[in-house]
């Protein structure tokens, strides 16, 4: 199997996984992975993750140029700026999760997940006596300008470890595909702890 075909399979599987949890809805979200020469495998603008199939999954170059002619998704750049900033980064992954939407939308520039054991899920923290801030920034149909903006931020808070975009959804990413999904389902369940806790309705 060609590394392309294992990380398009791997990115199949987390789009089924994704859906499953509700955390794709429609034809929201994308998912990628970067291949040993620098290269992306993404998925295809507007599929449906919960109905993806490795034909679904292609590659652009390190700047995020399609390869084949196929659209990548709109989000494309986020996707390359967080591979440009983090060398050791395999995986990107951006759920719609209703916890994280709502979150978005009730707070202004940031949002602080503190004392939760869960944290402990992330690299580099090892108690949970930890804060870890979740920036939020605007949504942006000019993807470039928001990427710029995101990286402009990250140059002050390196130890970023996901954001929020308002109305939208969230980005985080890992080492590998299983790095990244831990890193969604520990900030899904910190999300849903901080929408209960504020009472938020969600029925």
């Amino acid at each position: 199997m060609t590394e392309f075909k294992q990380r398009a399979a791997e990115l199949v599987t987390v789009g089924h996984a994704l859906y499953q949890l509700n955390m794709v809805p429609a034809t929201s979200g994308n998912l990628s992975a970067r291949l040993s020469d620098g290269r992306i495998a993404i998925t295809v603008s507007g599929r449906h993750k919960g109905k993806l199939t490795e034909s679904d999954i292609m590659v652009v170059d390190k700047q995020g140029n399609s390869l084949d002619g196929r659209r990548p998704s709109a989000e494309t750049l986020l996707h390359v700026q967080i591979y440009q900033r983090y060398p050791q980064a395999g995986v990107v992954l951006h759920p719609h999760s209703v916890n994280a939407t709502i979150l978005s939308r009730i707070h202004s520039d940031h949002l602080i997940l503190q004392d939760y054991e869960l944290l402990k899920a992330f690299p580099g923290i090892e108690t949970h006596d930890s804060k870890v801030t979740v920036p939020i920034f605007a949504n942006d149909q000019d993807i470039a300008r928001l990427a710029a903006k995101i990286d402009g931020f990250m140059d002050n808070h390196p130890d970023v470890h996901g954001y929020l975009i308002a109305g939208h959804g969230f980005y985080t990413w890992g080492d590998t595909v299983d790095d990244a999904m831990r890193h969604v389902e520990a900030f899904e369940f910190l999300f849903e702890c901080e929408v209960k806790q504020r009472g938020v309705n969600l029925l």
